[in-house]
């Protein structure tokens, strides 16, 4: 009884939250978009070039559906089971895209997905799955260029499966390998890992002949733990050596461990599948945590709680279980996943991801709606990452306005070289000067280029007034632009 009483409370509190915040100004609005069988992108093999230009046409349909709810960022999957997105002279590429594994569709899926992100002002992160590597059936058909083919001594089959195995020397460095060809390879806004723990049933792992050889005296919990540590700081180091800017991040299991409030938590990071992302936060090995909180009520405030005490100064973003709204999964209203957003903006989280991609897009019971209507109304944007850089870029020249037809065209200039590496903010107001500390004054952010297209209405006259500021690479905004005023009218004044 005192249980349900508590929850009452913590309801009210939450529908109190919803007329009391504003829409921040900072927030991570993500997905994850799924390419593992196609179940977000894309919807079928392409074969032909009409094929691929469906492909990359549902590509971009997705995204501008993102684009129109101000979402601004994406968790893209380029590393599935053992297999890629790109093109790769360590893995094959993802029969996914063509309908045979190593045969791409005519173009580099990945490099097309981060541009046309970046056009839509949202950042790209290369989503990896990292230690599944396939059934028996996935392996045979990669083939002689399956990770289990070419490198045996790194891999269990273990419960039907297979898998990378932490603790034998040379995984951290395979991995590693993969995240430098991505990073050298693209215009990555980070590296986001999925499944970087054991596999479920992780206490029957067969990893004790690693363990006896390199155990070191440590319970074999601990050791397990340390071999995703070790693994962890190498690849975080060597990513800020070479694009500092570039963000390190992971999706853990949804409860890092059993805590006093929910003591009978079930399955944990740290006791279940010996994954410590608190330690890896305490290292400063990682720039963002988005843990798997596929829950509700006790199983989920909680434990955004818990995340929040021990990031160390880094992003919580919790990831919420949009899928769990269908009726096969869980059939959860809408309000379950609304409520977690007001609480995750109240406790100090910093956005959401939704998983998975369609599960918004479809509209489940309303959800891309309301996200769209209400709770993403207005752009936000992406939270300033000052761990890893203090340096304010300077303001951009003044805006320029001109019309266009049915649109106004702003266009600004830098004050100095070095403009590739800026994104831009574009803030207005129609009652003169402009709070540029209000959401409701952004009309555009992460912008790539020094332009932007406003459609107009000529049946009202308008007074407008514009300002932009510049963010570098680590989300660092300069000063405002002086203000720039035009009057719209349908007639010349």
């Amino acid at each position: 009884m005192r249980k349900y009483r508590l929850l009452i409370v913590l309801v009210l509190f939450i529908y109190s939250l919803k007329a009391e915040l504003p829409s921040p100004k900072h927030e991570i609005r993500a997905v994850w978009l799924t390419t593992i069988y196609g179940l977000d992108w894309p919807q079928k093999p392409a074969t032909t070039e009409n094929g691929r230009k469906e492909q990359q046409q549902s590509l971009c349909k997705i995204l501008d559906q993102l684009q129109e709810a101000n979402f601004n960022m994406v968790f893209m999957q380029v590393r599935m089971r053992g297999d890629v997105i790109y093109p790769s002279v360590i893995e094959p590429a993802s029969k996914t895209f063509s309908g045979k594994y190593g045969v791409l569709p005519g173009y580099d899926p990945l490099a097309f997905a981060i541009e046309e992100c970046h056009k839509r002002g949202m950042e790209c992160h290369a989503w990896m799955v990292t230690f599944p590597v396939g059934t028996d059936k996935i392996v045979k058909e990669q083939g002689s260029r399956s990770v289990v083919k070419k490198h045996p001594s790194l891999c269990k089959r273990f419960n039907g499966e297979w898998y990378l195995d932490p603790g034998v020397p040379g995984t951290d460095k395979y991995i590693l390998s993969l995240v430098k060809e991505l990073v050298n390879g693209y215009d990555l806004d980070g590296v986001h890992f999925d499944y970087i723990r054991y596999p479920e049933e992780a206490k029957k792992f067969p990893d004790k002949a690693a363990y006896r050889k390199s155990g070191n005296g440590l319970p074999l919990d601990e050791w397990r733990r340390s071999n995703i540590n070790r693994m962890v700081s190498m690849i975080y180091d060597w990513v800020k050596e070479v694009k500092p800017w570039v963000q390190v991040s992971s999706s853990p299991l949804g409860k890092y461990n059993r805590i006093p409030k929910v003591p009978n938590a079930g399955w944990t990071a740290y006791e279940s599948v010996f994954q410590d992302p608190r330690k890896w936060l305490e290292m400063g090995k990682h720039d963002m945590v988005v843990p798997m909180m596929y829950y509700k009520f006790d199983n989920f405030f909680p434990f955004v709680d818990n995340w929040v005490e021990i990031s160390n100064g880094r992003m919580v973003v919790p990831g919420l279980g949009a899928y769990r709204m269908g009726k096969k999964e869980a059939d959860w209203e809408k309000t379950d996943i609304t409520d977690q957003i007001d609480y995750s903006r109240y406790y100090g989280g910093a956005g959401c991801s939704f998983f998975r991609c369609a599960n918004v897009l479809d509209n489940t019971k309303g959800i891309y709606k309301e996200l769209k209507d209400v709770y993403y109304k207005y752009p936000a944007q992406l939270p300033p990452l000052t761990w890893l850089s203090n340096s304010v870029p300077e303001a951009p020249a003044e805006v320029n306005v001109t019309r266009k037809q049915n649109e106004l065209v702003l266009t600004w200039k830098p004050q100095h070289t070095g403009s590739d590496t800026l994104t831009y903010t574009v803030y207005y107001s129609l009652k003169g000067s402009i709070d540029t500390e209000a959401s409701t004054s952004i009309l555009a952010t992460g912008l790539r280029s020094t332009s932007l297209n406003i459609p107009i209405d000529n049946e009202t006259e308008k007074l407008y007034t514009f300002c932009v500021t510049s963010s570098s690479r680590y989300r660092i905004e300069s000063k405002p632009s002086q203000e720039t005023s035009y009057y719209l009218s349908s007639f010349e004044k």
